[in-house]
């Protein structure tokens, strides 16, 4: 098995070339992203190993099956970016369900409080010698409202820090879990009482910009958006008026609806083309992070041997527990609940 490894970050080969070894599987590790332009640097390897910003079109998986690649190993958990329809029957997708909650969860919280006590701005002055607090007020969480969208791993342990934070806490999900100690309440509920958002939820289309002009206008006055889940899931020019105006009362934001340009590369010397991310990014009530709330030592440990172990499951013929497809989810019959090892 020969593995083409794309958007290598200096820490990635860290974490993947002992198990390399270990496996016995060389990989050769490419710094650019996949994408329709970049897929054919993949002939000749068995598996490419893509991640969240790579775009996995029905042009990139074409040109991968043509060239003899038989898995796409996801070293990540979301897989917005993968055309599935193209990829059933050509392409075997693998990925890494769940490496750490943990860190997403706490990455939020960290967003939340730097937001509410204006963290990053009382960094920046005591660096300069200002020791002055005007202007840094925040607001007590304790007594406050958190309302929480998604209830997966990451939503209920973002729950159980509010709690701790003494907070009430109410959640949306379409999905409710069943005999869960969970407040349910409809969308437009969890708006209008909330003081805090926060979005675990991934990016569909029933969810691309759930955070809208209309559901901002739901929201109450001086309310705080945390996102870490994906950029899709706000419009982001409905948020930047929403800030602009004052009906937001600050947003932490570890994604971006526009962010595989630019998000994990080092643009310190370059002019930002892009207006709205600009924007943002002047605002003094707004925490942007380039999409770190994964990276922890204990997430990329996991990140690296999960998907090692879906590759060799790939290569040894046995049952693929972390494979997603077309027919994830849809009606009919499934092969692998049928006892098959495979999707197809």
């Amino acid at each position: 098995m020969k593995i083409a490894f794309f958007d290598t970050k200096p820490y990635d080969k860290i974490w993947f070339e002992p198990l390399s070894e270990q496996y016995g599987y060389p990989i050769k590790f490419f710094e650019y992203k996949l994408g329709p332009d970049t897929s054919v640097l993949a002939k000749g390897y068995n598996v490419v190993c893509a991640f969240v910003n790579d775009t996995i079109d029905a042009q990139t998986v074409d040109t991968l099956h043509q060239n003899g690649v038989h898995l796409l190993a996801l070293r990540c958990a979301g897989y917005n970016n993968v055309d599935f329809k193209a990829c059933y029957k050509k392409l075997h997708v693998v990925r890494v369900p769940g490496y750490s909650p943990a860190a997403v969860a706490e990455h939020a919280a960290a967003l939340l409080l730097s937001v509410n006590r204006k963290i990053h701005r009382a960094y920046a002055r005591t660096r300069d010698n200002n020791f002055s607090i005007s202007g840094l007020m925040g607001i007590d969480l304790s007594g406050k409202t958190a309302g929480v969208i998604g209830t997966g791993k990451i939503g209920r342990l973002f729950i159980d820090i509010c709690k701790g934070f003494h907070m009430d806490v109410i959640a949306y999900d379409p999905y409710p879990l069943p005999d869960s100690d969970i407040q349910y309440v409809s969308l437009e509920e969890l708006l209008s009482l909330s003081d805090v958002i926060s979005l675990h939820c991934p990016l569909t289309p029933d969810t691309q910009h759930i955070i809208n002009e209309e559901s901002l206008s739901r929201m109450k006055e001086n309310a705080l958006i945390i996102n870490t889940s994906r950029g899709g899931l706000i419009k982001t020019s409905a948020l930047v008026e929403a800030l602009k105006n004052k009906k937001v009362g600050g947003a932490g934001l570890d994604v971006y609806e526009e962010e595989s340009e630019y998000f994990f590369e080092d643009l310190s010397a370059e002019i930002m083309p892009d207006d709205e991310l600009s924007r943002l990014l002047s605002f003094p009530n707004v925490v942007l992070t380039s999409h770190q709330g994964f990276f922890t030592r204990e997430a990329m440990e996991a990140i690296a041997s999960i998907t090692m172990e879906n590759i060799h499951a790939y290569d040894t013929d046995e049952s693929l527990d972390n494979e997603i497809c077309y027919q994830c989810g849809k009606t009919g019959v499934c092969p692998k609940k049928e006892g098959q090892k495979r999707c197809f």
